[in-house]
C-alpha cells in the first residue's frame, strides 16, 4: 500500500522555445529539466517513473530503461494523456503522483507532503499555491472543511472566484485503488473536445471522495514554456542552490553572481568572492578562497587552497591542499601539489606536479603536438623559473631548476638546473649611436 508510482507528462511540443532541442531537454544549472524531475522523483523514493511523451519525442531520446515510456498519439488533453499510462496504474496499490515535464522545480518535499495527505483519508490531492498574480490560472473553491470542491477555470470564474489567490498547479496525487474509475469517467464534452485533468475532482467527489489541497511555494510551479522562462527557472534554481550552500556554512561576497551547478559540492568555510562561475561535476573542500571572476569546471579543489581571481580550472584537475592558482592561470587535466604556486599568467596542462613548487609567470606545458598529448612531470621543492616553455613529455626531478626563458625539451635531473635560450651578447655604445643616427634622420625631414 506503500508503493508510489509517478507519471511524467511530457508530451508538448514546446513550440514557444523556438528550438530544435526538445523542451524536457533544455538544462538548469546543467541538467535537463527532465532529469532534475527524475531526481526529485527518486528523492520521494518512488517505485515506479512513467514517461508520457510525443510521438517525436520517443524517436528522438532514449531515457533510463527502468522508465516507462508510454506514447501520446493524439493530444487529446492532460485526462487523456495520463490514461496513455493506464497499464501501469490501473490495479496500482499504493500513491499515483501526477507530474508535469516542464515543472522542473517542485521539491521532494512538496510531493511527501501531497502523498502524506493523500494517506489520511484522501481519495485524491491537488497541489495549489497562492499567486501574487493569479493571471489566468484556475482556482480552488474550498468547501467548509477546507477540501476542494471545485477547480474554477479562469474563463469560466465569477468575479467572486476570480478574486481567489489559491491556483491550480496541475499536480495531483490518486489513491491507485480508485484513479481509474476516476479518469475513465472524464468527458471531453468542450469546445476543445479535450479531456481535462481537473475533471477528476468533481469525479472524485460525487464518488464520496474527499479531496484534499496541499499548498506549495508559488515558485516550485513555475512552469518553462520559453527562453524567458527557462530563465526565470534558471533564477529561482540559483537562488534556491546559493541559499542552500550559504546554510551549509559557505561564505558568498554577493551571492547574486555566483553561477553553481546542479551537482556543485562545497564545504564549510568557503570564501566566494564576485563573478565565480562553477560548472559540472566540482568539489570545493573546506576553507577554500575563490577570488572573483574564477571559472570551475570538473575540478576538486582541497582544503586551504586560494584560487584566483580570474583563474580558470578546467575538468580533470586536482588542486591539492593549501595550493594557490593565481591570476590569469589555467589548469587542465593536472595535478597541482600541496603548497604549490601557479600565481601568475600560464598554462598548466596534462601534468602532475609535487609539493611546495613554484612556477614563474609566463610558464606554459606544451602538451599537444597536434595529434597527440603528453604528460609534464614536476616534483617537489621545484623552481621554474619565469616564462618557460616545458615540452612535453618532460620531467623535472625533485629540487631542480629552470632558468628564465627556457624552453625545456629534456629532462631536468633532481637539484639540476636546465637551462635552453640564446647566448646574450651587449654591444657597448649601440644604443646610443642607434638613436643618434634615428634622431637626425627625423630632424631631416622636418
Amino acid at each position: 500500500m506503500n508503493e508510489i508510482i509517478s507519471i511524467v507528462l511530457a508530451a508538448g511540443h514546446g513550440t514557444r522555445m523556438k528550438s530544435n532541442t526538445l523542451k524536457c531537454l533544455h538544462k538548469i544549472a546543467g541538467l535537463s529539466m527532465i532529469d532534475h524531475i527524475f531526481n526529485t522523483l527518486t528523492e520521494i523514493s518512488s517505485n515506479k517513473n512513467v514517461l508520457v511523451v510525443s510521438e517525436e519525442m520517443n524517436e528522438k531520446i532514449k531515457f533510463d530503461e527502468n522508465i516507462g515510456i508510454v506514447v501520446q498519439k493524439e493530444r487529446l488533453g492532460t485526462g487523456h494523456a495520463v490514461l496513455q499510462a493506464k497499464n501501469y496504474f490501473k490495479e496500482a496499490k499504493g500513491d499515483v503522483v501526477i507530474i508535469y515535464g516542464d515543472n522542473p522545480l517542485i521539491t521532494a518535499k512538496t510531493i511527501k507532503e501531497m502523498i502524506a495527505k493523500r494517506r489520511d483519508g484522501m481519495g485524491l490531492v491537488v497541489l495549489g499555491f497562492k499567486a501574487k498574480d493569479p493571471a489566468k490560472y484556475g482556482r480552488f473553491v474550498l468547501d467548509k472543511e477546507g477540501l476542494l470542491e471545485k477547480i474554477v477555470e479562469f474563463k469560466d470564474a465569477s468575479e467572486e472566484e476570480k478574486a481567489i489567490n489559491l491556483c491550480n498547479s496541475g499536480v495531483m496525487c490518486f489513491d491507485g485503488k480508485n484513479m481509474y474509475d476516476i479518469l475513465s469517467n472524464i468527458k471531453n464534452e468542450n469546445k476543445a473536445g479535450e479531456y481535462y485533468l481537473t475533471d477528476a475532482v468533481k469525479i472524485a467527489r460525487d464518488a464520496g471522495l474527499k479531496v484534499g489541497v496541499v499548498i506549495g511555494q508559488e515558485d516550485e510551479m513555475l512552469g518553462v514554456n520559453s527562453r524567458f522562462e527557462l530563465a526565470n527557472a534558471e533564477r529561482v534554481y540559483q537562488q534556491r542552490k546559493r541559499k542552500e550552500l550559504m546554510e551549509s556554512g559557505v561564505t558568498m561576497l554577493n551571492p547574486e553572481t555566483v553561477y553553481v551547478n546542479y551537482d556543485t559540492e562545497i564545504g564549510k568555510d568557503v570564501v566566494i568572492e564576485p563573478n565565480v562561475f562553477f560548472g559540472e561535476k566540482v568539489k570545493i573542500h573546506d576553507n577554500v578562497t575563490i577570488k572573483a571572476f574564477s571559472h570551475i569546471e570538473g575540478a576538486e579543489v582541497k582544503e586551504g587552497a586560494i584560487i584566483g581571481p580570474f583563474a580558470r580550472l578546467r575538468p580533470g584537475s586536482t588542486i591539492e591542499t593549501e595550493a594557490h592558482i593565481g591570476n590569469f592561470v589555467e589548469i587542465k587535466n593536472s595535478v597541482i601539489g600541496n603548497k604549490s604556486k601557479v600565481n601568475h599568467l600560464t598554462y598548466i596542462g596534462d601534468t602532475d606536479m609535487g609539493k611546495k613548487t613554484n612556477i614563474g609567470a609566463g610558464t606554459i606545458t606544451c602538451n599537444y603536438d597536434g595529434y597527440f598529448k603528453s604528460r609534464t612531470t614536476i616534483g617537489d621543492n621545484v623552481f621554474v623559473g619565469s616564462h618557460s616553455c616545458l615540452v612535453a613529455p618532460v620531467t623535472l626531478g625533485n629540487g631542480s631548476f629552470t632558468a628564465a626563458g627556457s624552453t625545456i625539451t629534456k629532462n631536468v635531473g633532481e637539484d639540476d638546473m636546465g637551462i635552453s635560450r640564446a647566448k646574450q651578447e651587449n654591444k657597448e655604445g649601440w644604443a646610443k649611436k642607434y638613436h643618434e643616427t634615428k634622431q637626425a634622420l627625423k630632424n631631416a625631414k622636418k
